[in-house]
């Protein structure tokens, strides 16, 4: 279905996006036939065995989201809701942390599981915030879920209307694709731009991007990270790419680079490291942290 689609830049907002926009009715199958299915659900950062191998990773993960939530509110007494949820880990681990959390999740299996560990969620639409009622949050998380949306800007809006409140925190963590890394590599190697998979992944965003779409809708952005440029792996000529057993090894390298960093006392030069990849549009991951404001 990938081959239906051309990569443009958004005309209003600027970031790249598939052309055209897949409909309702394909983003839907997609993921009734393929995301939810056994043998996607291995290659799926939401997937629970993913989570549940890789814990130690996730929990630094949420760890950093955490206590930046509390640095920016001088408090832990936070309300949160995670948008597209997966199986609940994020919202696990800071209910431990004494958020009141709830979030939303069109896969019913997903809901189910975080229902039976005494979560309060919607089963609902990725974009269907109606279920939350009145309700206002301190913090609305978005992991790995605006790539798939098939308006972002409206989501974004709709965020800041109906599930923060006034001085909330939005905290937005996407893939940061086209990146210098893979378009070399790409080159280089000829891997047909792997990383381009409509109606799957939708938009295409970089730092400098969804930064931009956010300051669009109404938002001020206050501080970017990036995760470790994984794709260097590929300059080094570890062509993870359709190699499952080396990407695994390549992912573990990454895993004990943080480790050692953290071990030894650099957990905050690693942070500035992150911060300066950001600021590169380099970077696996890009994760920013914005406020509302008034118009």
């Amino acid at each position: 279905m990938a081959d239906k689609f051309k990569i443009i830049s958004d005309p209003e907002h600027g970031f790249l996006r598939a052309d055209p926009v897949p409909t309702q009715q394909e983003v839907e199958e997609f993921y009734k036939q393929e995301f939810y299915s056994s043998d996607y659900k291995n290659f799926n950062d939401s997937s629970l065995k993913v989570q549940e191998e890789e814990e130690d990773y996730f929990t630094d993960r949420w760890e950093s989201i955490y206590r930046k939530c509390v640095e920016h509110f001088g408090h832990s007494s936070l309300s949160l809701f995670d948008i597209g949820f997966g199986f609940a880990q994020a919202l696990l681990y800071f209910r431990e942390r004494g958020f009141d959390v709830s979030g939303l999740e069109p896969a019913p299996e997903a809901v189910e599981y975080a229902r039976s560990k005494g979560l309060d969620v919607h089963n609902a639409g990725i974009e269907d915030f109606d279920c939350v009622g009145d309700k206002r949050f301190d913090v609305v998380t978005l992991i790995n879920v605006l790539e798939h949306l098939r308006d972002p800007a409206a989501t974004l809006q709709n965020i800041k209307a109906k599930l923060l409140k006034p001085d909330g925190l939005l905290i937005i963590d996407v893939p940061n694709e086209f990146n210098d890394f893979q378009a070399i590599a790409d080159k280089e190697y000829g891997l047909n731009q792997w990383w381009v998979c409509p109606p799957n992944h939708i938009n295409y965003f970089s730092a400098t991007s969804v930064k931009k779409l956010l300051a669009d809708c109404g938002y001020s952005v206050f501080h970017s990270e990036a995760s470790f440029p994984l794709e260097m792996f590929l300059l080094m000529a570890d062509v993870y790419v359709g190699n499952g057993e080396l990407g695994k090894a390549c992912h573990n390298k990454r895993v004990k680079f943080e480790y050692l960093m953290r071990k030894h006392g650099k957990k905050e030069k690693l942070v500035k490291f992150y911060q300066a990849l950001a600021e590169l549009d380099l970077g696996r991951q890009v994760i920013v942290y914005a406020t509302t404001r008034s118009a």
